[in-house]
């Protein structure tokens, strides 16, 4: 297991690098195979998408696997309830806003059962008794408002985007009643909160990135393919893809 002092050198060196590769990048246009991606950024994202490679492995994967190590299954699943449940409300807000009064009543349900009776979340009795859950953000709903998605981007640290979702994670901190904490709790407690949620979600699809990593040719490729098939499948909320017209012959 490598060392702090190890793991700093690493990142800074692959900042560093970053850094040349941006400058190198800047001056060069834009592939045919990257616009017809809609990737014009491409050689940007690709030098950023390396060097999120490099956090991973220094930093944030070590993070992941104590966290498995030391957290027992069940209070990781407390953990990603408890989270599930303090989205309730943005859920709710954007299943409204989309036009799904049914899916609005269901999270609604389920705040109300597992906020009481799941101890704050802790626990999904709600799940139990036949209401399953779901997530929506505004970058889902500007997509259903027929709203584009604009240019595949990569996020530094945070990984694959577009602006309509960016747009939508900045309407999404808008919503969030934690808000409502008082300014001084409330930069500790949104810090541990997005905290927590990363490392949430990064722990449940850890290994299948990392079997996407080990049968990829491209994975930079690969990545933004896997990012706007799970975007596209949930703005449909697992509905069927619409057929595409047909030429007429």
């Amino acid at each position: 297991m490598r060392s702090p002092r190890q793991a700093i050198r690493t990142l800074l060196l692959g900042l560093c690098t970053l850094a040349v590769s941006l400058a190198v990048s800047a001056c060069a246009a834009p592939s045919p195979q990257a616009l017809a991606a809609n990737d014009p950024l491409e050689p940007t994202n690709r030098a950023i998408f390396q060097v999120n490679r490099l956090w991973d492995r220094c930093c944030l994967v070590p993070t992941l696997e104590r966290y498995r190590a030391w957290v027992p299954a069940g209070g990781r699943r407390a953990i990603h309830n408890f989270l599930g449940n303090l989205s309730g409300p943005i859920t709710l807000v954007n299943d409204i806003a989309q036009g799904e009064p049914d899916r609005g009543g269901q999270t609604a349900e389920r705040f109300v059962i597992n906020s009481t009776l799941g101890l704050g979340g802790l626990f999904d009795p709600a799940g139990r008794w036949g209401i399953p859950p779901h997530s929506e953000d505004m970058g889902q709903t500007f997509g259903v408002w027929g709203i584009n998605e604009g240019p595949y981007l990569m996020i530094p640290l945070l990984g694959p985007s577009n602006p309509r979702d960016v747009a939508g994670i900045t309407a999404n901190v808008l919503l969030d009643p934690t808000n409502l904490i008082p300014m001084k709790q409330h930069l500790w407690w949104a810090s541990f909160h997005q905290y927590m949620v990363l490392i949430d979600l990064r722990s449940q699809t850890l290994d299948t990135l990392r079997e996407v990593e080990r049968s990829s040719v491209d994975y930079y490729a690969s990545m933004r393919s896997l990012y706007r098939q799970v975007r596209a499948e949930q703005i449909r909320n697992g509905k069927p893809a619409p057929a595409k017209d047909l030429p007429d012959l």
